[in-house]
């Protein structure tokens, strides 16, 4: 089913809560919103989620909240994926289901989220069901007590798309500045300046959020070792990696793989 019909289908659902479980679940890039808030759980593979103009890496065994009506779509170059997605209707009060979340699930709320499988793409009320998805939500601030802070805000202004196409292409290299001003035909000093203002940050900062995000991706294969990734995603070494992820992360690249 493509995503158009996925998007019809779930629209038309009446229950507050319900699951839908989706092997292989087949893109497009269209924005695209939902009246229910959502909450997205990477099995296997990984996505890419934009939502309100900033881009998030969503790994796997690890879980988006995505609010009511907020404009979104995903994306993946996983050559599998298994994505979870429990749908709620919210009512006003905890400030957490206001605002994009990203964190990785833990044991007990994996557990919660596979065990509800039962009543994928259920139509009908279940009362059991409505029960134990009411449970997890109640519950689901406290499990992301540690979120992931992890975004990249994607510049809207025109000028910056070519700069912005140059360092998402060119990641692993270092920054040439006076190349990016000949590719856009803008000063040095406009393009750092406009940068800062679209991005909140520097296009250094910037890239090194590029280099960690497809780290992540790379580490959510399992196919590559930590040295592979290092190199492969433009570090130097091993320690100048490990260093970064830690800064940004709070957390060791070893420390990912083992969750």
């Amino acid at each position: 089913m493509g995503c158009s019909n996925h998007i019809e289908t779930i629209e038309n659902i009446k229950k507050s809560n319900f699951v839908w479980f989706e092997e292989n679940w087949v893109h497009d890039d269209a924005l695209h919103t939902h009246r229910k808030a959502q909450l997205i759980y990477v099995e296997q593979g990984f996505q890419y989620l934009t939502v309100e103009g900033k881009m998030y890496l969503l790994p796997q065994n690890h879980v988006a909240w995505v609010p009511s009506n907020a404009l979104h779509k995903t994306n993946s170059q996983s050559r599998s994926i298994k994505l979870m997605i429990l749908f709620f209707d919210i009512e006003q009060g905890d400030p957490f289901f206001e605002k994009v979340q990203i964190f990785a699930a833990p044991k007990v709320l994996r557990e919660m989220i596979l065990y509800a499988e039962k009543w994928s793409k259920l139509t009908e009320e279940n009362e059991h069901e409505t029960i134990f998805l009411r449970a997890l939500l109640n519950e689901l601030p406290a499990f992301g007590s540690r979120l992931l802070h992890l975004e990249i805000t994607l510049p809207s202004e025109n000028r910056l798309q070519t700069v912005l196409n140059h360092l998402h292409d060119h990641y692993t290299h270092p920054i040439k500045m006076e190349e990016i001003a000949l590719l856009s035909n803008l000063s040095l000093r406009t393009i750092e300046r406009l940068f800062k203002k679209e991005t909140g940050m520097t296009l250094v900062k910037y890239q090194q959020l590029l280099r960690l995000i497809k780290s992540l991706e790379l580490l959510s294969t399992g196919e590559l070792t930590i040295s592979q990734i290092a190199y492969k995603v433009g570090y130097q070494s091993v320690q100048a990696f490990t260093n970064s992820f830690y800064a940004v992360m709070g957390y060791r690249p070893s420390a990912f793989i083992e969750h």
